[in-house]
């Protein structure tokens, strides 16, 4: 009678599974972790709570009152006009809050390499360790860069957009209002649905007429051809 054994299947998915797990467990011997008490405490103390990617932009150890300020001079540089100009300021103050952390938290991780605790053990940070949070810190440097200016972007074609609409409604309101005039008939803006103060079209109004003016002097002061002045003649006073 012929013998069925079979010899096993190595590559069958569960002799697999077995060999990856064996595998896995060889690894985890060779693993480069601290495993005594004086290299975890050496890896924690290394731990730089940078707070450059928190939710909050200010640490508890920060100054709040500081931090409105920075957020009130943003607010009076790009003058926010809408909730998401509004939003954008914001996020460049925030932006700006932790880019200017960062200088701070070099020279703190210098100092630290460079004046260690007096201890009869091994220093518990060493220049090694301050090469590599430096490196940290210049990464995280670059994206807030990047982020700053791509909000800064944002924000300025928003305003751009909004600005250029306004300018142009403001345009046909000035019109608007010199017909009237002309035919001596009253007008408010908001009778044609806009939104600015009769003050702000008269502005406007006056303002288009004085450019007009502008533009017809300075081509007669400085675009006209030239025209010599025959003898005798007498050259015109301005």
């Amino acid at each position: 009678m012929l013998s069925t054994y079979q010899e096993p299947n190595m590559s069958s998915p569960a002799t697999v599974q077995i060999n990856r797990a064996e595998i896995n467990r060889a690894n985890s011997q060779h693993s480069t972790g601290p495993r005594t008490e004086s290299g975890k405490q050496r890896s924690s103390q290394n731990a730089l709570r940078h707070g450059l990617t928190a939710r909050t932009a200010v640490l508890p150890s920060e100054d709040p009152a500081a931090y409105q300020r920075l957020c009130r001079q943003f607010i009076d540089e790009y003058k926010p006009a809408t909730a998401t100009e509004t939003q954008l300021v914001q996020q460049l103050a925030d932006t700006s809050w932790r880019i200017n952390r960062i200088p701070l938290l070099e020279a703190d991780v210098l100092a630290r390499a460079q004046s260690p605790a007096p201890s009869p053990e091994p220093p518990a940070f060493d220049i090694v360790d301050a090469h590599r949070l430096l490196a940290n810190l210049t990464l995280n440097s670059t994206r807030l860069a990047r982020q700053f200016q791509k909000t800064l972007d944002q924000l300025r074609n928003i305003q751009y957009e909004r600005l250029r609409d306004e300018h142009s409604e403001l345009k046909d309101a000035a019109a608007i209002l010199e017909l009237h005039k002309y035919e001596g008939i009253p007008w408010d803006p908001s009778d044609h649905g806009f939104v600015f103060t009769k003050d702000q079209v008269e502005r406007c109004s006056q303002r288009m007429m004085r450019q007009n003016q502008a533009r017809h002097v300075a081509f007669a002061r400085f675009q006209m051809p030239y025209r010599p002045i025959p003898y005798g003649e007498k050259p015109e006073q301005d």
